[in-house]
């Protein structure tokens, strides 16, 4: 018999979990974060933009945390290269910008077979800056796969992600690798990607790589290449303008999860967070759209009534969702689970099972499934 690798237990226990019903739900998940309205199906707010093709989609206010529109905030749904936002969260504080890696063969044995790539090599030396430059620019799963090992290894990072994820009441989301890539069970939401971007962005190393255009990346004989960051609305490539304001955050793309992107804008002293997962049309419309509600969220200044709040972390004095009220203005809202389906979005593109009998099938062939990864899986950002 073949040895299961941690990836694989990871991602078998996380469908195994996610196929549980309601009434097995953590207990911690059986309110809403954020408010009662956000778990309902159906757009939050008024006046929004036509034919936003997203599955779920949120506008935040930075700085009061008021949730100023959403549509299934708390689906749970694949969240590609927007996951490492929360890595950077977890590990960027760990390390100097300018601490030296040399990288190893075995630092880069297990990154997922089409992923995007910065072009990290064994051998070379490296900044950290530099590597985080590839994390942020290129969505390199090389660059994060060396910070991981430079961390303790995939399984310590991946409970540090989690266990973060936890403290900020990031509910929906279940990590199995700290890169974003295709893995059943590795879930994330609207809800949970904002609160990994508002918290990533009170750093100033966060908030710089982010919105970093260009950098010279290292390459053998002491040369370099030049990489650009895949954020369209930042460089403006593509067909897609540039947005007046935009500070980052981060996009993602995998030919399963379809497109993700957090993005954030500040004009005339206002900052807002909107997040866009999965629109259905147009090869740019997860940047459109974003820009978008963008648009619609600066046009409403203080005059939108906040349909919701974003959570802050425990460990910051956060109040714990579900303490009392609909985040802190009413009755408590009905169940929400890692799934999605308390949000009336429905479930997650891998399809998990319904049921207990759904779970134990995927505990016995998770492993199975991934030591045969889906054809054709790819990423670009």
């Amino acid at each position: 018999m073949h040895e299961t690798s941690p990836i694989a237990r990871r991602a078998a226990l996380g469908l195994a979990a996610a196929a549980i019903p309601f009434a097995a739900a953590p207990a911690h998940a059986a309110t809403v974060v954020g408010g009662a309205r956000l778990a309902r199906d159906g757009v939050q707010g008024s006046g929004l933009p036509g034919k936003l093709s997203a599955a779920a989609w949120l506008v935040a206010d930075h700085d009061s945390g008021e949730v100023l529109a959403s549509y299934r905030a708390h689906r749970a749904l694949a969240p590609a290269s927007t996951l490492k936002m929360l890595f950077a969260d977890t590990v960027l504080t760990k390390f100097a910008r300018t601490e030296r890696y040399t990288v190893t063969d075995a630092d880069l044995a297990d990154v997922p077979a089409g992923s995007s790539l910065v072009g990290v090599k064994a051998g070379i030396t490296y900044t950290v800056e530099q590597l985080w430059q590839g994390v942020f620019l290129r969505s390199g799963n090389d660059a994060v796969h060396v910070l991981a090992r430079m961390n303790g290894g995939i399984d310590r990072t991946v409970a540090e992600m989690q266990a973060l994820a936890d403290d900020l009441q990031a509910l929906d989301t279940r990590v199995v690798s700290p890169d974003g890539f295709d893995h059943p069970g590795q879930l994330s939401s609207a809800y949970d990607l904002t609160l990994f971007a508002r918290h990533g962005l009170r750093n100033d190393d966060f908030r710089a790589y982010c919105a970093t255009r260009t950098a010279d990346f290292p390459a053998d004989g002491g040369k370099t290449f030049q990489i650009q960051n895949t954020d369209r609305l930042l460089t403006g490539e593509r067909g897609v303008a540039t947005y007046r304001g935009l500070i980052g955050v981060k996009n993602g793309y995998t030919s399963h999860a379809g497109n993700t992107f957090t993005g954030a804008a500040t004009r005339h002293g206002r900052t807002l967070l909107v997040t866009v997962m999965h629109p259905t049309v147009g090869y740019n419309a997860v940047y459109e759209e974003t820009a978008a509600l963008l648009d619609w969220g600066f046009a409403q200044g203080s005059s939108a009534t906040a349909v919701g709040t974003l959570a802050e972390p425990l460990s910051e004095g956060g109040a714990k969702a579900g303490a009392g009220a609909d985040g802190g203005k009413g009755a408590p809202g009905k169940a929400a689970s890692r799934d999605g389906g308390g949000s009336g979005g429905g479930r997650s593109p891998w399809g998990v099972l319904e049921g207990a009998g759904g779970a134990l099938a995927v505990l016995v062939g998770g492993a199975w499934a991934l030591r045969r990864r889906r054809p054709g899986t790819a990423e670009r950002d």
